[in-house]
């Protein structure tokens, strides 16, 4: 189904990228970063959900396979992944990241929204279970979900916004996929209201990490705050990372732009009604276009040196065309991020509210 963003991207643009994203994907089915770079699963299913936008769906077929395989009998995945020389997969980073498990859930909602694929989601079903309540056990008393575990399984001490933030859509998504599926999880229902909750109204339950734009815009873009909320929320601190003519700051001290970044908040400024600013967020992230309709990851101003090392990172392309499909609103699955109502679940109401 072409994508065009009229006056911004072209459906024969995105058509590119897209493809660009399935020529660096492995004969293992594992989408690194680059050419002999890592792979982790959250930036791998943000991947493998563009090739299904681009009608990619056995590519995206084998990049499921591969988290599939990969497992373990927890439920989790570590954090990141590499090639061996003969095609093999290897562990580069053992940590067991709680956001990038629960993204999985994400992916198998997305391709839902997308295909009405019920067996993909019924096959996938016990893979996203598994990874849901491996990242549960990680949720505290007060509702926040702690970073990672070790591979040993000692849990780390402190809980990060954007990632209980990106945790609490995944966990909407992994819902919709029960309640479709006629399996009733009220605990995962419990949680995800807990979760929210401490997201809005507890910032001091998430160790400091106000440098970064993801802490800034990733409570709108995971559906936790929106409407008016939302967008006095973004306002606050708009100036800080936003470069006008460029893009979001990935940190608010240094003018490193990011289109992946830019992309995010485009979603999350659409997600409010502000439409105008998502479109321009978007339309300034064409600008680190390559003519092989990939995307520089990084660019630092004033010098315009790419960084890092001149990457073109497939997740910083699978962004950029997750973005598209919302602000065209071509697909069934393009509200995923910016229209909760009718596409994920509701938080159950807890007691107080």
């Amino acid at each position: 189904m072409p994508i065009d963003v009229p006056g911004l991207v072209s459906a024969t643009d995105l058509h590119s990228t897209v493809d660009g994203i399935a020529e660096w994907q492995l004969p293992s089915g594992m989408i690194p970063w680059f050419p002999g770079g890592h792979a982790d699963p959250w930036n791998h299913v943000e991947a493998a959900m563009a090739l299904d936008i681009g009608g990619r769906h056995e590519a995206a077929d084998r990049a499921y396979q591969w988290l599939v395989d990969l497992q373990r009998d927890d439920g989790s995945w570590h954090q990141y992944y590499i090639a061996g020389d003969d095609g093999s997969t290897q562990v580069e980073q053992d940590k067991l990241d709680a956001n990038v498990c629960a993204y999985i859930a994400a992916g198998v909602w997305h391709r839902w929204l997308l295909t009405n694929d019920r067996g993909f989601v019924e096959t996938l079903w016990p893979v996203v279970e598994k990874a849901i309540d491996f990242v549960l056990d990680l949720q505290t008393p007060r509702g926040e979900i702690l970073w990672a575990r070790h591979a040993d399984g000692t849990p780390w001490s402190f809980a990060l916004l954007t990632g209980s933030s990106s945790i609490c859509h995944s966990l909407r998504c992994a819902i919709g996929i029960a309640q479709l599926l006629g399996h009733e999880r009220p605990d995962w229902e419990l949680s995800a209201a807990r979760l929210a909750r401490v997201i809005a109204t507890e910032p001091k339950a998430f160790a400091p990490k106000h440098r970064w734009a993801m802490d800034w815009y990733y409570p709108v873009l995971g559906s936790v705050l929106l409407g008016e909320a939302g967008l006095a929320h973004l306002e606050e601190r708009s100036d800080t990372f936003i470069m006008n003519g460029r893009g979001v700051r990935c940190v608010s001290d240094r003018p490193w732009v990011t289109v992946a970044e830019t992309c995010e908040c485009a979603l999350a400024y659409l997600a409010v009604g502000d439409r105008p600013t998502a479109e321009t967020l978007f339309g300034w992230a064409q600008q680190f276009r390559h003519d092989n309709g990939r995307y520089w990851t990084g660019t630092v101003f004033p010098d315009e040196v790419h960084f890092p090392g001149g990457e073109q990172s497939t997740y910083t392309a699978a962004s950029v065309v997750l973005a598209a499909d919302a602000l065209a609103g071509t697909t069934p699955a393009s509200a995923l991020f910016v229209a909760s109502a009718g596409v994920l679940p509701p938080l159950m109401a807890l007691g107080g509210e």
